[in-house]
């Protein structure tokens, strides 16, 4: 009886240091001028094997596709609803109806597993916008899921960002949360304890590379060479862990160890800042993975599941904390691999989109036949609407030089506009060819033939436009 006793300790112990870091899925955004069709997204997710998605929305083209895929699901509300869903059980009640109840009747019901509230809305530049009304929000939504029997089913997360945790002197074993989030981040794990949620946050590498100077690029990337990082008794060989325990530490210490991690937000982007580049990235996501399926590791608890941020390129995001958001994808905006990488442990690469459909074959130039004296200030048009963070600091396109950079400006604008003659203009200064004027590493994209496009500038651009177009016609500017 003892040997027997002594094997089941010896087994349940050995069961705690083989636990796996759960499925991977990814987000799926569509912050994009032309979006990849619902449809061939879903083909992208079955065939690279990718058995779950984040959205940030609940767009019913995207969630009709994904209708008997058998993918599990993670609807989002965007931020700017959630003070009407605080305020009112009704507004609850409804949208659970719109966005969630109706998927699940039917045949072909869409496997919704989580309702996250709010897009990292305690993110530090938000200050109180979102704040104050967060714990409402979901609890109206979570009892609007009980009253539609979707309770147990269905779980209320709302997802953390990067900067809601950090450490005193970089060690992990003094991991806390910002004093302004304690008494919010209680209550929320209380709620997500009571309904046995998990809690969802963002660990990024990049960006603690990309913000700190003492965290080198071989600790973000996973190097066996990278020098480690001590605290007490435990030594850290990279970055993911460090930040890891760091979110461990600052949940034990306002009496919340036990709570389930979701890491709803981690990747490396390839473009539009230093070290953001396909083959980095290629580098940072197949150590992820390696370490995600280690049997052993330094993690306090390892997370139950983890998304890639993000599945595709999306060029109308939001670049206020940076060029590189734009360019987070593992696949670009139509659905092409960057890099040698899979979710699949059959195969070494990923799938591509199949059958994508492209505007004709055309490109808007600089006609270098015009006094190009005012090119520069139509370029500055393009890009107040457009997206030209390639050619910016640290992008793919940054080396091409002038005129190539105003070209690749006016390529831009002429491929949101869906070829537009009108957009191709500048004055004169635009010309229209067949010839593809992309350069080495720098590609003038022809976009997506898609129903789904859209030529609106983004609210956020039209007031950088209406100014920046005020200060050119200021002789003196």
């Amino acid at each position: 009886m003892g040997l027997f006793l002594l094997i089941l300790a010896v087994t349940a112990e050995l069961s705690l240091t083989v636990t796996t870091a759960g499925a991977v899925g990814v987000n799926w955004g569509t912050e994009a001028s032309h979006p990849l069709p619902p449809s061939k997204v879903v083909e992208l997710l079955k065939s690279n094997g990718i058995a779950k998605v984040k959205l940030f929305d609940a767009d019913p083209k995207v969630l009709r596709a994904l209708s008997g895929s058998n993918i599990g699901v993670t609807v989002g509300i965007p931020n700017y609803m959630i003070k009407s869903l605080n305020a009112s059980r009704k507004v609850a009640e409804s949208w659970v109806h719109d966005n969630v109840t109706r998927y699940f009747n039917g045949g072909n019901r869409v496997r919704i597993e989580y309702v996250a509230v709010g897009d990292e809305p305690f993110h530090q530049s938000y200050g109180n916008q979102y704040r104050p009304f967060v714990i409402g929000a979901a609890m109206n939504i979570q009892n609007a899921l009980a009253k539609a029997s979707l309770g147990s089913e269905v779980k209320v997360v709302v997802p953390s960002s990067f900067d809601s945790f950090l450490s005193e002197s970089g060690r992990p074993s003094l991991g806390h949360f910002r004093a302004d989030l304690n008494k919010t981040m209680i209550e929320l794990l209380s709620f997500l304890t009571k309904h046995h949620s998990p809690f969802f946050v963002t660990i990024s590498p990049f960006l603690s590379f990309h913000q700190n100077k003492n965290i080198s690029l071989d600790f973000s990337l996973f190097k066996e060479t990278a020098q480690a990082h001590k605290d007490r008794r435990k030594s850290y060989r990279n970055s993911y862990d460090l930040s890891y325990d760091t979110l461990a530490s600052a949940l034990a210490s306002i009496g919340f160890s036990d709570v389930d991690i979701v890491v709803s937000k981690i990747g490396w982007p390839t473009d539009g800042a230093a070290n953001a580049t396909s083959p980095t990235a290629e580098v940072f996501l197949k150590g992820l993975m390696a370490h995600l399926e280690k049997k052993t590791g330094s993690l306090m608890r390892p997370p139950i599941e983890t998304y890639i941020e993000s599945l595709l390129d999306e060029d109308h995001r939001n670049i206020s904390s940076g060029n590189f958001e734009r360019h987070w994808g593992v696949l670009t905006f139509d659905g092409q691999a960057k890099y040698g990488f899979s979710f699949n442990h059959n195969s070494k690469k990923l799938v591509n989109a199949q059958n994508v459909q492209y505007l004709p074959p055309k490109w808007c130039v600089v006609n270098n036949n015009k006094d190009l004296s005012n090119v520069s200030a139509r370029a500055l048009e393009a890009c107040a609407v457009a997206d030209c963070t390639s050619i910016l600091p640290g992008g793919t396109c940054s080396g091409i030089g002038w005129p190539g950079n105003v070209s690749y400006a006016f390529n831009s604008l002429y491929q949101q506009n869906d070829h537009s003659a009108e957009s191709c203009d500048f004055g004169g200064l635009g010309l229209i060819t067949t010839v593809d004027p992309s350069e080495d590493n720098c590609r003038f994209s022809v976009q997506l033939d898609t129903s789904h496009s859209s030529s609106q500038i983004p609210d956020f651009f039209q007031s950088w436009l209406l100014l920046l177009l005020f200060l050119l016609s200021v002789p003196s500017f």
